[in-house]
């Protein structure tokens, strides 16, 4: 068996041109490429009857991050705690979190301000269109 690597970090949303452009825009990614997928190995290994999907992989300096709008759309999670077993969240690096929180746009929601942690860290939680949680945090 071979060593495993990081492939990419996967997002489902519900519409993947606005993720696209929230991911592009409120991050600058690079949109690597879009792609979609279907059939019945791909239904079948995603445990989903009938599924398809459409697919956005962008670049976050090294990692992949993968954006997939499935048919059917399953129901949506209920708001995200991040206190919660199987809670999830991407984690971004930036060189100045204030900065990058006061460039936000208005309709950019946030968890709150920028937070200097106890290890000294400064963190900021963003959340996206779909309600996903973003770290973002000093490099």
């Amino acid at each position: 068996m071979s060593d495993p690597t990081a492939h990419h970090v996967g997002i489902t949303v519900s519409d993947l041109d606005r993720a696209v452009d929230f991911y592009t825009e409120t991050f600058d990614l690079d949109l690597l490429s879009e792609f979609s997928v279907g059939g019945d190995a791909f239904a079948e290994a995603v445990a989903v009857e009938g599924a398809s999907a459409e697919f956005a992989h962008l670049d976050a300096d090294g990692a992949r991050i993968e954006l997939v709008a499935y048919d059917p759309a399953g129901d949506a999670n209920e708001t995200p705690e991040l206190n919660r077993p199987g809670a999830t969240h991407l984690g971004l690096s930036v060189d100045d979190v204030e900065s990058f929180y006061a460039a936000l746009a208005d309709d950019v929601e946030t968890l709150s301000p920028p937070r200097t942690t106890e290890s000294g860290t400064t963190i900021l939680f963003v959340k996206d269109p779909e309600g996903n949680l973003i770290e973002v945090l000093d490099a």
